[in-house]
C-alpha cells in the first residue's frame, strides 16, 4: 500500500510539474526581478519607497485608488444582489436571457466597452440627451473624465464578478427555509434579514473580494474615463514608466500595491475560503 501511496504521489508531482514551471517561468521570475528593481536606486535601497509612501501626491493617488475600489465594490454588491436574487426567482427561458445579459460583457474588450462609455457619456452623448429632454437636468452634466465617468465604467465592467459568486451562494439555500420563516409569521423583509441576507453573506464577500481587487489594478478605464482628480495607482505606476522612465520608482510603487492586495487577502481569506474564491471565479 504505501509503495502505491509513492507511485501515486510521485505520478501527481510530475503532472504538476509542467504547470509549476511555467508558473516559476511567468509569474515568480519576473516578481523576484521586479522586487530587486525597487532597490536599484543611487540614492540608497529604500529611496524609491520612502519617495512612494512619503510624497503627499503619491499618498493621495493610494488613497484615491482604494476610495474608488471600494466605491466600486459596494455599487456593484449593491447591483449585482438583486439580479442574483432575480436569476433565482425566475424562469429558465427568463434567466437565460438574463445570464446573457450578465455575461455578454465578459465577451467584449474593456477598450471598446470604455470607449463605448466615453460616447454615452459625454456632453452631447445620449444620456445628457435624456437627462435634459426629460427635464431631470437643466443642463448637461459632467459625466466622463472625472470619478464619476471612472465608477461608472469600473462597475460595469466589473458586474459579472460580483453577480456569479452571489447567484451560487443564493441558489444553494434551501426555498423550505424560506417558507418555514414565512410559515412562522416572519414578513418577507423579516426573512430576508433573518435568512436570507445571512445564508447568502458568504458569496457577497466573495464577490466583494473578486471586485475589490479586480479593481485595485484597474487601468484602461480610469485612464481613458477619469481625469487628473482621479488618477489611480495603476497609471501613477504607467506614468513612471513611460513620462519619467524611472523603473524602480515604478518598480516600488507595484511592489507596494502587491503587498497591500497580499494583506487584503490574508484579511479576507478569514471569511472567505480561497477555494471558494476559485470556485467562484469558475
Amino acid at each position: 500500500m504505501s509503495g502505491a501511496g509513492g507511485t501515486s504521489k510521485g505520478a501527481a508531482a510530475a503532472l504538476m510539474a509542467p504547470a509549476l514551471l511555467v508558473v516559476a517561468i511567468v509569474f515568480l521570475a519576473p516578481l523576484v526581478r521586479l522586487f530587486a528593481m525597487s532597490f536599484d536606486t543611487k540614492a540608497g535601497p529604500m529611496a524609491t519607497y520612502l519617495e512612494v509612501l512619503g510624497d503627499p501626491i503619491y499618498r493621495h493617488v493610494f488613497v484615491n485608488t482604494f476610495v474608488v475600489s471600494a466605491t466600486v465594490t459596494v455599487v456593484a454588491i449593491a447591483i449585482a444582489y438583486p439580479t442574483a436574487f432575480a436569476l433565482t426567482r425566475i424562469g429558465p427561458a427568463w434567466r437565460t436571457l438574463l445570464f446573457a445579459c450578465v455575461l455578454f460583457p465578459l465577451w467584449i474588450s474593456v477598450l471598446v466597452r470604455t470607449f463605448s462609455w466615453m460616447l454615452l457619456l459625454e456632453r452631447n452623448g445620449p444620456v445628457n440627451r435624456v437627462l435634459v429632454g426629460s427635464g431631470l437636468a437643466d443642463q448637461p452634466l459632467s459625466l466622463v473624465f472625472n470619478r464619476t465617468g471612472v465608477l461608472i465604467g469600473m462597475v460595469h465592467v466589473l458586474l459579472p464578478y460580483a453577480v456569479l459568486p452571489i447567484y451560487a451562494a443564493l441558489v444553494r439555500i434551501d426555498p423550505a427555509l424560506l417558507r418555514a420563516s414565512e410559515g412562522l409569521g416572519a414578513s418577507r423583509a423579516r426573512t430576508f434579514l433573518a435568512v436570507l441576507l445571512p445564508l447568502s453573506m458568504r458569496g457577497v464577500a466573495t464577490a466583494a473580494t473578486f471586485v475589490f481587487l479586480l479593481s485595485l489594478g484597474f487601468f484602461i478605464t480610469p485612464a481613458l474615463l477619469g481625469g487628473p482628480s482621479s488618477m489611480t495607482l495603476s497609471m501613477l505606476i504607467d506614468g513612471f514608466v513611460n513620462e519619467r522612465l524611472d523603473w524602480p520608482l515604478a518598480a516600488a510603487a507595484s511592489m507596494v500595491l502587491l503587498v497591500f492586495a497580499l494583506v487584503f487577502v490574508a484579511v479576507a481569506s478569514r471569511f472567505v475560503s480561497l477555494g471558494g474564491l476559485a470556485e467562484a471565479h469558475r
